[in-house]
Protein backbone atom coordinates (compact mmCIF):
# COMPACT_ATOMS: atom_id res chain seq x y z
CA UNK A 1 0.00 0.00 0.00
CA UNK A 2 1.17 3.70 -0.89
CA UNK A 3 1.97 6.34 1.95
CA UNK A 4 -0.62 8.14 0.20
CA UNK A 5 -2.89 5.16 0.86
CA UNK A 6 -2.18 4.51 4.45
CA UNK A 7 -2.30 8.06 4.64
CA UNK A 8 -5.88 8.66 3.40
CA UNK A 9 -6.96 5.01 5.56
CA UNK A 10 -6.30 6.10 8.62
CA UNK A 11 -7.63 9.79 8.28
CA UNK A 12 -10.95 8.00 7.42
CA UNK A 13 -10.42 5.56 10.43
CA UNK A 14 -10.10 8.68 12.56
CA UNK A 15 -12.71 10.91 11.56
CA UNK A 16 -15.01 8.04 11.72
CA UNK A 17 -14.56 6.90 15.00
CA UNK A 18 -14.55 10.55 16.13
CA UNK A 19 -18.02 10.64 14.66
CA UNK A 20 -19.45 8.06 16.27
CA UNK A 21 -18.94 9.52 19.85
CA UNK A 22 -16.07 7.58 20.64
CA UNK A 23 -13.65 9.56 23.76
CA UNK A 24 -10.91 11.06 21.95
CA UNK A 25 -8.79 9.27 23.65
CA UNK A 26 -9.83 6.24 22.92
CA UNK A 27 -10.55 7.24 19.46
CA UNK A 28 -6.44 8.04 19.18
CA UNK A 29 -5.71 4.29 20.86
CA UNK A 30 -8.26 3.08 18.42
CA UNK A 31 -6.42 4.31 15.28
CA UNK A 32 -2.92 3.44 16.00
CA UNK A 33 -4.23 -0.59 16.86
CA UNK A 34 -5.83 -0.32 13.06
CA UNK A 35 -2.08 1.05 12.07
CA UNK A 36 0.10 -1.54 14.23
CA UNK A 37 -2.11 -4.73 13.15
CA UNK A 38 -2.68 -3.80 9.35
CA UNK A 39 1.08 -2.39 8.82
CA UNK A 40 3.14 -3.12 11.30
CA UNK A 41 4.52 -7.08 12.80
CA UNK A 42 5.12 -6.03 16.62
CA UNK A 43 2.33 -7.22 18.34
CA UNK A 44 -0.28 -4.33 19.21
CA UNK A 45 -1.27 -5.76 22.39
CA UNK A 46 2.12 -5.61 23.68
CA UNK A 47 3.25 -2.00 22.49
CA UNK A 48 0.00 -0.77 23.28
CA UNK A 49 0.71 -1.49 26.97
CA UNK A 50 4.10 -0.60 27.25
CA UNK A 51 3.46 2.98 25.42
CA UNK A 52 0.66 3.88 27.59
CA UNK A 53 2.47 2.82 30.90
CA UNK A 54 5.31 5.11 29.76
CA UNK A 55 3.40 8.05 28.75
CA UNK A 56 1.55 8.05 32.25
CA UNK A 57 3.81 7.21 34.47
CA UNK A 58 6.46 9.90 33.19
CA UNK A 59 8.09 12.08 35.79
CA UNK A 60 7.95 15.27 33.80
CA UNK A 61 4.11 15.41 32.88
CA UNK A 62 3.69 15.65 36.65
CA UNK A 63 4.02 19.50 35.72
CA UNK A 64 0.62 19.58 34.20
CA UNK A 65 -1.63 17.90 36.55
CA UNK A 66 -0.14 20.22 39.24
CA UNK A 67 -0.19 23.36 37.11
CA UNK A 68 -3.92 22.22 36.54
CA UNK A 69 -4.85 21.95 39.86
CA UNK A 70 -3.33 25.43 40.50
CA UNK A 71 -5.37 26.71 38.53
CA UNK A 72 -8.50 25.28 40.00
CA UNK A 73 -7.39 26.67 43.08
CA UNK A 74 -7.23 29.92 41.80
CA UNK A 75 -10.45 29.42 39.85
CA UNK A 76 -12.40 28.52 43.09
CA UNK A 77 -11.31 31.05 45.44
CA UNK A 78 -11.06 34.47 45.16
CA UNK A 79 -7.64 35.01 43.29
CA UNK A 80 -8.74 34.46 39.70
CA UNK A 81 -10.72 37.28 40.55
CA UNK A 82 -8.47 39.67 41.78
CA UNK A 83 -6.34 39.07 38.44
CA UNK A 84 -9.58 40.19 36.53
CA UNK A 85 -10.22 43.36 38.90
CA UNK A 86 -6.39 44.36 38.19
CA UNK A 87 -6.57 43.58 34.49
CA UNK A 88 -9.85 45.22 33.58
CA UNK A 89 -8.80 49.03 34.09
CA UNK A 90 -5.97 48.39 32.01
CA UNK A 91 -7.78 46.99 29.02
CA UNK A 92 -11.22 48.64 29.29
CA UNK A 93 -10.39 50.80 27.25
CA UNK A 94 -9.48 48.51 24.45
CA UNK A 95 -12.26 47.55 22.28
CA UNK A 96 -12.79 43.89 23.44
CA UNK A 97 -11.90 44.72 26.69
CA UNK A 98 -12.07 41.80 29.16
CA UNK A 99 -11.08 39.00 26.08
CA UNK A 100 -7.76 40.32 25.77
CA UNK A 101 -7.56 38.67 29.88
CA UNK A 102 -7.37 35.34 27.53
CA UNK A 103 -3.71 36.92 25.38
CA UNK A 104 -2.28 38.64 28.56
CA UNK A 105 -2.58 35.27 30.85
CA UNK A 106 -2.07 32.91 28.35
CA UNK A 107 1.03 34.79 27.44
CA UNK A 108 2.41 35.35 31.30
CA UNK A 109 1.34 31.77 31.54
CA UNK A 110 3.11 30.53 28.94
CA UNK A 111 6.70 31.28 30.76
CA UNK A 112 6.01 29.57 33.28
CA UNK A 113 4.79 26.28 32.09
CA UNK A 114 6.30 25.68 28.10
CA UNK A 115 3.82 23.64 27.80
CA UNK A 116 0.59 24.75 25.71
CA UNK A 117 -2.29 22.30 26.83
CA UNK A 118 -0.85 23.75 30.73
CA UNK A 119 -1.67 27.20 29.33
CA UNK A 120 -4.80 26.48 27.85
CA UNK A 121 -6.30 24.73 30.75
CA UNK A 122 -4.85 26.94 33.53
CA UNK A 123 -5.89 30.11 31.95
CA UNK A 124 -9.19 28.88 30.74
CA UNK A 125 -10.04 27.80 34.48
CA UNK A 126 -9.99 31.20 35.43
CA UNK A 127 -11.15 33.19 32.59
CA UNK A 128 -13.81 30.58 30.55
CA UNK A 129 -16.15 31.15 33.84
CA UNK A 130 -15.53 34.82 34.40
CA UNK A 131 -15.95 35.88 30.69
CA UNK A 132 -19.02 34.06 30.76
CA UNK A 133 -20.53 35.72 33.54
CA UNK A 134 -19.61 39.12 32.53
CA UNK A 135 -21.30 38.13 29.40
CA UNK A 136 -19.26 38.16 26.42
CA UNK A 137 -19.54 35.66 23.33
CA UNK A 138 -18.94 31.93 23.52
CA UNK A 139 -17.35 32.02 20.18
CA UNK A 140 -14.60 34.93 21.02
CA UNK A 141 -13.56 33.32 24.80
CA UNK A 142 -12.94 29.77 22.93
CA UNK A 143 -11.52 31.21 19.91
CA UNK A 144 -8.85 33.27 21.62
CA UNK A 145 -8.23 31.12 24.78
CA UNK A 146 -7.36 27.54 22.11
CA UNK A 147 -5.27 30.16 20.21
CA UNK A 148 -3.45 32.27 23.15
CA UNK A 149 -2.81 28.42 24.70
CA UNK A 150 -0.38 27.75 21.90
CA UNK A 151 1.82 30.38 23.56
CA UNK A 152 3.00 27.60 25.38
CA UNK A 153 5.30 25.88 23.27
CA UNK A 154 6.79 29.55 22.21
CA UNK A 155 7.32 31.86 24.75
CA UNK A 156 10.56 30.18 26.75
CA UNK A 157 11.25 28.35 28.58
CA UNK A 158 9.80 25.50 25.78
CA UNK A 159 10.26 22.23 25.70
CA UNK A 160 9.78 21.73 21.41
CA UNK A 161 12.98 24.30 21.42
CA UNK A 162 15.04 22.13 23.87
CA UNK A 163 13.94 19.25 21.71
CA UNK A 164 14.55 20.97 18.64
CA UNK A 165 17.81 22.49 19.87
CA UNK A 166 19.11 18.61 20.61
CA UNK A 167 17.92 17.42 16.94
CA UNK A 168 19.34 20.29 15.12
CA UNK A 169 22.32 20.45 17.33
CA UNK A 170 21.59 24.46 17.73
CA UNK A 171 21.91 26.42 20.84
CA UNK A 172 19.06 25.99 23.04
CA UNK A 173 19.66 29.73 24.89
CA UNK A 174 19.70 31.31 21.27
CA UNK A 175 16.16 29.75 20.73
CA UNK A 176 14.92 30.49 23.83
CA UNK A 177 15.95 34.40 23.02
CA UNK A 178 14.93 33.84 19.86
CA UNK A 179 11.32 32.96 20.27
CA UNK A 180 10.62 36.26 22.61
CA UNK A 181 9.93 38.56 20.14
CA UNK A 182 7.64 36.00 17.48
CA UNK A 183 5.93 35.18 21.02
CA UNK A 184 5.38 38.86 21.91
CA UNK A 185 4.16 40.12 18.13
CA UNK A 186 2.50 36.77 17.52
CA UNK A 187 0.04 37.66 20.93
CA UNK A 188 -0.33 41.17 19.73
CA UNK A 189 -1.47 39.29 16.17
CA UNK A 190 -4.29 37.85 18.46
CA UNK A 191 -5.38 41.06 20.23
CA UNK A 192 -5.51 43.00 17.24
CA UNK A 193 -8.48 40.13 15.63
CA UNK A 194 -9.95 40.59 19.18
CA UNK A 195 -9.75 44.53 18.54
CA UNK A 196 -11.00 44.19 14.60
CA UNK A 197 -13.86 41.63 15.82
CA UNK A 198 -15.46 44.10 18.16
CA UNK A 199 -15.30 47.02 16.09
CA UNK A 200 -17.31 45.45 14.18
CA UNK A 201 -19.57 43.67 16.71
CA UNK A 202 -19.80 46.31 19.30
CA UNK A 203 -23.72 45.08 20.08
CA UNK A 204 -22.08 41.59 21.68
CA UNK A 205 -19.26 43.54 24.12
CA UNK A 206 -21.12 43.91 27.50
CA UNK A 207 -21.21 47.83 27.89
CA UNK A 208 -19.07 49.62 30.46
CA UNK A 209 -19.67 52.36 32.23
CA UNK A 210 -16.45 52.97 34.41
CA UNK A 211 -13.76 55.21 33.14
CA UNK A 212 -9.90 54.92 34.97
CA UNK A 213 -8.09 57.69 35.72
CA UNK A 214 -3.50 56.53 35.48
CA UNK A 215 -3.39 56.57 39.03
CA UNK A 216 -6.20 54.96 39.49
CA UNK A 217 -5.30 52.00 37.49
CA UNK A 218 -1.93 51.80 39.46
CA UNK A 219 -4.53 51.49 42.43
CA UNK A 220 -6.49 48.80 41.00
CA UNK A 221 -3.74 47.02 39.63
CA UNK A 222 -3.05 46.11 43.61
CA UNK A 223 -5.32 43.48 42.97
CA UNK A 224 -2.75 41.99 40.83
CA UNK A 225 -0.21 41.50 43.20
CA UNK A 226 -1.06 37.91 44.44
CA UNK A 227 -1.08 36.46 40.99
CA UNK A 228 1.65 38.56 40.11
CA UNK A 229 3.58 37.11 43.04
CA UNK A 230 3.02 33.50 42.49
CA UNK A 231 4.11 33.49 38.74
CA UNK A 232 7.04 35.57 40.36
CA UNK A 233 7.83 32.49 42.33
CA UNK A 234 7.38 30.25 39.65
CA UNK A 235 9.42 31.74 36.93
CA UNK A 236 11.95 32.43 39.65
CA UNK A 237 12.30 28.80 41.14
CA UNK A 238 13.12 27.77 37.70
CA UNK A 239 15.49 30.69 35.87
CA UNK A 240 17.60 30.68 39.69
CA UNK A 241 18.11 27.16 39.16
CA UNK A 242 16.25 26.18 42.28
CA UNK A 243 13.68 24.02 40.75
CA UNK A 244 12.83 22.23 37.65
CA UNK A 245 9.61 23.24 35.85
CA UNK A 246 7.92 19.75 37.89
CA UNK A 247 8.79 21.24 40.87
CA UNK A 248 8.15 24.68 40.19
CA UNK A 249 4.87 23.23 39.49
CA UNK A 250 4.47 22.36 42.94
CA UNK A 251 5.97 25.64 44.15
CA UNK A 252 2.78 27.23 42.28
CA UNK A 253 0.31 24.73 43.60
CA UNK A 254 1.60 25.51 47.25
CA UNK A 255 2.14 29.43 46.91
CA UNK A 256 -1.87 29.07 45.42
CA UNK A 257 -2.90 27.00 48.38
CA UNK A 258 -1.06 30.25 50.64
CA UNK A 259 -2.36 32.94 48.81
CA UNK A 260 -5.82 32.07 48.82
CA UNK A 261 -5.98 30.97 52.91
CA UNK A 262 -4.31 34.60 53.52
CA UNK A 263 -7.35 35.86 51.84
CA UNK A 264 -9.82 33.73 54.00
CA UNK A 265 -11.16 32.20 50.99
CA UNK A 266 -9.80 28.18 50.80
CA UNK A 267 -12.19 26.23 52.85
CA UNK A 268 -12.78 22.10 53.08
CA UNK A 269 -15.19 22.55 50.26
CA UNK A 270 -13.60 24.38 47.66
CA UNK A 271 -10.18 22.48 47.90
CA UNK A 272 -12.22 19.14 47.39
CA UNK A 273 -13.66 20.70 44.42
CA UNK A 274 -10.68 22.09 43.39
CA UNK A 275 -8.74 18.59 44.08
CA UNK A 276 -11.79 16.80 42.40
CA UNK A 277 -11.75 19.25 39.03
CA UNK A 278 -8.21 18.86 38.47
CA UNK A 279 -8.41 15.36 38.58
CA UNK A 280 -11.74 14.99 36.29
CA UNK A 281 -9.52 17.39 33.86
CA UNK A 282 -5.99 15.52 33.85
CA UNK A 283 -7.39 12.40 33.60
CA UNK A 284 -9.48 13.42 30.32
CA UNK A 285 -6.01 14.67 29.08
CA UNK A 286 -3.88 12.07 30.15
CA UNK A 287 -6.16 9.59 28.37
CA UNK A 288 -5.66 12.00 25.13
CA UNK A 289 -2.18 11.85 25.86
CA UNK A 290 -2.12 8.10 26.33
CA UNK A 291 -3.50 6.94 22.77
CA UNK A 292 -1.14 10.10 21.37
CA UNK A 293 1.60 8.51 22.64
CA UNK A 294 0.52 4.83 21.19
CA UNK A 295 -0.12 6.94 17.83
CA UNK A 296 2.92 8.35 17.87
CA UNK A 297 4.69 4.96 18.13
CA UNK A 298 2.57 3.05 15.31
CA UNK A 299 3.08 6.15 12.98
CA UNK A 300 6.80 5.73 13.96
CA UNK A 301 6.81 2.05 13.34
CA UNK A 302 5.06 1.96 9.95
CA UNK A 303 7.65 5.16 8.96
CA UNK A 304 4.64 7.11 7.91
CA UNK A 305 6.65 10.45 9.00
CA UNK A 306 9.41 9.52 7.51
CA UNK A 307 8.37 9.15 4.23
CA UNK A 308 6.03 11.95 3.88
CA UNK A 309 9.83 14.22 5.22
CA UNK A 310 11.27 12.26 2.52
CA UNK A 311 8.75 13.03 -0.24
CA UNK A 312 8.86 16.46 0.52
CA UNK A 313 12.82 16.92 0.48
CA UNK A 314 12.70 14.97 -2.91
CA UNK A 315 10.25 17.98 -4.50
CA UNK A 316 13.66 20.18 -5.12
CA UNK A 317 11.17 23.14 -4.29
CA UNK A 318 12.62 26.81 -3.92
CA UNK A 319 13.37 27.89 -0.07
CA UNK A 320 10.06 29.63 -0.27
CA UNK A 321 7.89 26.72 -1.34
CA UNK A 322 9.54 24.39 1.05
CA UNK A 323 8.76 26.72 3.94
CA UNK A 324 5.25 26.63 2.58
CA UNK A 325 5.53 22.90 2.22
CA UNK A 326 6.51 22.25 5.04
CA UNK A 327 3.74 24.17 7.03
CA UNK A 328 1.63 22.02 5.17
CA UNK A 329 3.22 19.37 6.06
CA UNK A 330 3.39 19.84 9.99
CA UNK A 331 -0.45 20.90 9.76
CA UNK A 332 -1.56 17.26 8.41
CA UNK A 333 0.93 15.75 10.98
CA UNK A 334 -0.66 16.95 13.94
CA UNK A 335 -3.31 14.93 13.57
CA UNK A 336 -1.48 12.34 14.10
CA UNK A 337 1.36 13.58 16.30
CA UNK A 338 2.24 15.43 19.32
CA UNK A 339 4.88 18.08 18.98
CA UNK A 340 7.89 16.52 20.11
CA UNK A 341 7.19 13.84 18.53
CA UNK A 342 6.80 15.33 14.96
CA UNK A 343 10.25 17.23 16.00
CA UNK A 344 12.13 13.87 16.55
CA UNK A 345 10.55 12.03 14.14
CA UNK A 346 10.95 14.58 11.20
CA UNK A 347 14.38 15.82 12.02
CA UNK A 348 16.81 13.90 10.77
CA UNK A 349 15.19 13.53 7.17
CA UNK A 350 14.55 17.38 7.11
CA UNK A 351 17.52 19.16 8.25
CA UNK A 352 20.08 18.03 5.09
CA UNK A 353 17.21 19.74 3.26
CA UNK A 354 16.92 23.00 5.20
CA UNK A 355 20.68 23.16 5.60
CA UNK A 356 21.11 23.01 1.31
CA UNK A 357 18.37 26.13 1.28
CA UNK A 358 20.72 27.99 3.51
CA UNK A 359 18.25 28.59 6.23
CA UNK A 360 19.33 30.01 9.56
CA UNK A 361 18.80 26.90 12.27
CA UNK A 362 17.65 29.26 14.97
CA UNK A 363 15.32 31.06 12.65
CA UNK A 364 14.14 27.73 11.41
CA UNK A 365 13.88 26.39 14.89
CA UNK A 366 11.13 29.33 15.42
CA UNK A 367 9.46 28.63 12.50
CA UNK A 368 8.60 25.25 13.44
CA UNK A 369 7.51 25.42 16.90
CA UNK A 370 5.30 28.10 15.02
CA UNK A 371 4.02 25.19 12.77
CA UNK A 372 3.54 22.97 16.04
CA UNK A 373 1.47 25.61 17.55
CA UNK A 374 -1.16 25.45 14.70
CA UNK A 375 -1.00 21.77 14.46
CA UNK A 376 -1.96 22.00 18.35
CA UNK A 377 -5.36 23.74 16.47
CA UNK A 378 -5.92 22.52 13.51
CA UNK A 379 -9.43 21.93 12.87
CA UNK A 380 -10.49 19.82 13.26
CA UNK A 381 -8.22 17.53 15.36
CA UNK A 382 -5.75 19.66 17.08
CA UNK A 383 -4.90 18.70 20.41
CA UNK A 384 -5.49 22.23 22.45
CA UNK A 385 -9.28 21.84 20.84
CA UNK A 386 -9.43 18.41 22.87
CA UNK A 387 -8.89 20.08 26.16
CA UNK A 388 -10.86 22.72 25.46
CA UNK A 389 -13.97 20.65 24.05
CA UNK A 390 -13.26 18.34 27.94
CA UNK A 391 -13.73 21.96 29.87
CA UNK A 392 -16.88 23.05 27.70
CA UNK A 393 -18.74 20.03 27.01
CA UNK A 394 -18.59 21.86 23.55
CA UNK A 395 -19.14 19.81 19.95
CA UNK A 396 -15.38 19.69 18.48
CA UNK A 397 -16.48 21.24 14.63
CA UNK A 398 -17.92 24.17 16.76
CA UNK A 399 -14.72 25.12 18.87
CA UNK A 400 -12.56 24.02 15.19
CA UNK A 401 -14.84 26.64 13.90
CA UNK A 402 -14.23 29.57 16.08
CA UNK A 403 -10.82 28.77 16.09
CA UNK A 404 -10.22 29.36 12.75
CA UNK A 405 -9.10 33.38 12.83
CA UNK A 406 -6.98 32.65 15.13
CA UNK A 407 -4.80 29.34 13.23
CA UNK A 408 -5.07 31.67 10.13
CA UNK A 409 -3.53 34.41 12.15
CA UNK A 410 -0.51 31.94 12.88
CA UNK A 411 -0.38 31.49 9.09
CA UNK A 412 0.04 34.96 8.58
CA UNK A 413 2.52 34.80 11.20
CA UNK A 414 4.67 31.77 9.06
CA UNK A 415 4.93 34.91 6.78
CA UNK A 416 5.52 37.82 8.59
CA UNK A 417 8.64 35.54 9.83
CA UNK A 418 9.63 34.89 6.30
CA UNK A 419 9.47 38.35 5.21
CA UNK A 420 10.89 39.74 8.33
CA UNK A 421 13.61 36.56 9.27
CA UNK A 422 15.49 39.87 11.47
CA UNK A 423 12.26 39.10 14.15
CA UNK A 424 13.80 35.51 15.27
CA UNK A 425 17.69 36.26 14.40
CA UNK A 426 18.28 39.96 15.88
CA UNK A 427 18.30 38.86 19.43
CA UNK A 428 20.23 35.72 19.26
CA UNK A 429 22.82 37.95 16.84
CA UNK A 430 23.37 40.32 20.24
CA UNK A 431 24.15 37.21 22.24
Amino acid sequence: MSELAVTALLIGSLFLILGSGVWIGLTLTGVAWIAMELFSSRPAGEAMALTIWGSASSWTLTALPLFIWMGEILFRTKLSESMFKGLAPWVNWLPGRLLHTNIIGCTIFAAVSGSSAATCATIGKMTLPELTRCGYPQDQIIGSLAGAGTLGLLIPPSIIMIVYGVSAEVSISQLFVAGILPGLLLASLFSGYIIFWSLRHPDQIPPTTETFTFTQRLYESRHLIPVVGLIGAVLGSIYAGVATATEAAAVGVLGSFVLSTVQGSLTWSNFKESLMGATRLYCMIALILAGAAFLTLSMGYIGLPRHLAEYVSSLGLSPFGLILALTVFYAILGCFLDGISMVVLTMGVLLPTVQAAHLDLVWFGIFIVIVVEMAQITPPVGFNLFVLQGMTKKEITYIARVTLPFFFLMCAMVLLLWFFPQMATWLPSKM
